[in-house]
């Protein structure tokens, strides 16, 4: 028998910046989470690395400012009320030192207890994982660093008004060696699959989709399996420590 992945300890929580490449990146899952923790009283705010521009048919400023719709109306969903995106470019996302310096500006502003964001590696469950994620995975983990550093990005905390500030965890959505979970509720699983059925406009778009109806409920049963609960969420995560 497979031993069972222990729980996070998601009741000393209190503040959670998610960031992630692309508008919906959050919603396979990870925010069936979300709203159990902001049900909690736990603040969450969400930093979008891109505006999502290159994943419609339609001209990227249409695609945008309907993503960005469609990502808010997501949020609401959860609970979420705190949401960046920025303007990296969609599809051609690249870690670089700007990538990292836009992160930890944001870490530093809402200074959150925990970091999340998702699986960095070429390959994952589904299949090869797509650049852009790799790329904001793999920037996030560096930014985290970052920002509790003063002698990086220095002239952020130069004027005093932005500090320093170190996580406590790291938590990695979808990894392929996740070491934590936590359980939800029928209510937060179904609140979850509303949040990706809020991105309407880009599901239609993309025929092959399945309905979240019946994809997700099994991925959430499987993963609640693991922790010994109805249904859960897993995750790699880092305890940093600080």
């Amino acid at each position: 028998m497979t031993a069972q992945l222990p729980l996070l300890p998601d009741d000393t929580f209190q503040r959670i910046l998610c960031v992630v490449a692309h508008p919906d990146d959050l919603e396979y899952g990870t925010s069936a989470a979300i709203a159990k923790w902001t049900d909690q009283g736990i603040e969450v705010a969400y930093l979008l690395l891109t505006k999502g521009e290159a994943g419609m048919p339609n001209p990227p400023h249409e695609t945008a400012a309907i993503r960005r719709g469609e990502q808010e109306a997501a949020c609401a969903t959860v609970g979420v009320t705190d949401l960046t995106m920025l303007d990296h470019p969609d599809g051609m996302l690249v870690y670089s030192l700007d990538l990292r310096r836009d992160i930890a500006l944001q870490i530093r502003r809402f200074r959150p207890d925990v970091v999340l964001t998702t699986a960095f590696d070429v390959e994952v469950s589904w299949g090869l994982n797509q650049a852009d994620h790799r790329a904001a995975g793999l920037a996030t983990i560096d930014a985290v660093r970052d920002a509790g550093n003063p002698w990086v990005f220095s002239e952020q905390v130069s004027d005093g008004i932005l500090l320093p500030h170190s996580p406590k965890w790291l938590l990695v959505a979808s990894a392929n060696k996740p070491t934590h979970g936590i359980a939800v509720t029928v209510e937060h699983l179904n609140r979850g699959i509303a949040s990706l059925k809020a991105h309407e406009q880009y599901l239609a778009a993309l025929p092959w989709h399945p309905n979240p109806e019946e994809f997700m409920p099994p991925f959430f049963q499987e993963e609640g399996a693991s922790i010994g609960a109805e249904y859960g969420i897993v995750f790699q995560a880092f305890d940093l420590g600080s």
